[in-house]
């Protein structure tokens, strides 16, 4: 099975904790073919997508990484693309998108392009009312005002964010706030999201990892003394836990629409009770779940997108 993977560079990826260095590595390990490119290297030609690429070894001990010379390619002679290029979800990531939807017949791509550019991480889980907290999507200062002054506390974060960059914990009394509201939305030109606080984050935000609709492992992120965010890129430390009847029912309440989406690979993060966000561009979490249940999730992801290229006849 042939891999490219559309990523950040290489220099940037975190190897002990990176989810996409482990899949790379389990490709290399089975010794299937692996290319890397980074999304300004994408094109489209007469309608067909491709890449200036280079082929990659991926190794678990150091220097992790033996680049090859850059080759010019169809993403048609590659069984699988990969997207796992981190936000921010800006226009340079809806672009990459674009060309990747034009990528040949019989090429995979997970997470399929098309679902990715519709299903906003932060914003597709209020379609999903029932299940989701109180939330306002807004660049209007006085709506945004009023909305935080309803709860005793309410969270600001940017609709396009991610690893807890920009999330802010306010309240309706915060002489803070105006300024607050100034800087998230530069000053009304950008929309930004406003939440409930939700208490039991005190106790962990969950990150629970789905194949194509299927909870396979989750993870607690519990925030440090000195921060409210309980994400792992600043500081969060990881428990083990395990799935409740509430975890499993929101599992099937998205099942089928991230099948129809085509989004094999899919991280949700659950507070209390509640859907925060539906993570469908980078997920995270497989390390972390792989140190605490001592198993592998990036072989059984790997199987999973061996059988979708088998099945298709790539």
């Amino acid at each position: 099975m042939k891999s490219l993977f559309v990523m950040d560079p290489l220099e940037r990826l975190h190897v002990q904790g990176d989810s996409t260095y482990v899949l790379m590595r389990e490709c290399c390990d089975r010794g299937f073919p692996v290319h890397y490119c980074t999304p300004d290297e994408l094109f489209a030609e007469h309608g067909l997508a491709g890449a200036r690429c280079r082929p990659v070894q991926v190794d678990a001990a150091p220097p992790f990484f033996e680049e090859g010379e850059e080759q010019v390619r169809s993403l048609g002679d590659f069984d699988v693309v990969w997207m796992r290029k981190d936000p921010p979800f800006d226009l340079h990531y809806i672009f990459s998108c674009y060309v990747l939807e034009m990528t040949p017949p019989g090429t995979l791509v997970v997470n399929d392009p098309g679902g990715l550019v519709r299903l906003n991480e932060k914003l597709w889980a209020m379609s999903f009312a029932d299940l989701h907290p109180p939330t306002l999507l807004s660049r209007d200062p006085a709506q945004i005002r009023a909305f935080v002054g309803r709860f005793d506390r309410a969270v600001l974060k940017p609709w396009d964010g991610n690893g807890g960059r920009g999330v802010v914990v306010t309240h309706g009394a915060d002489r803070n706030l105006n300024a607050l509201i100034e800087l998230l939305t530069d000053e009304g030109r950008r929309s930004l999201v406003a939440q409930q606080y939700i208490e039991a984050i005190a106790r962990g935000d969950k990150r629970i990892l789905l194949y194509d609709g299927e909870p396979v492992g989750a993870v607690m992120r519990i925030p440090g003394a000195e921060d409210h965010r309980g994400n792992m890129h600043v500081g969060a430390r990881v428990e083990r836990t395990e799935l409740t009847e509430r975890d499993r029912a929101i599992c099937d309440r998205l099942r089928p629409h991230l099948k129809v989406a085509g989004m094999l690979f899919v991280g949700i993060d659950v507070i209390g009770d509640y859907l925060t966000e539906i993570n469908v561009t980078s997920p995270t979490g497989i390390r972390e779940i792989n140190r605490l249940e001592g198993c592998k999730l990036e072989a059984d992801l790997v199987d999973l997108v061996a059988a979708r290229v088998a099945g298709s006849g790539a």
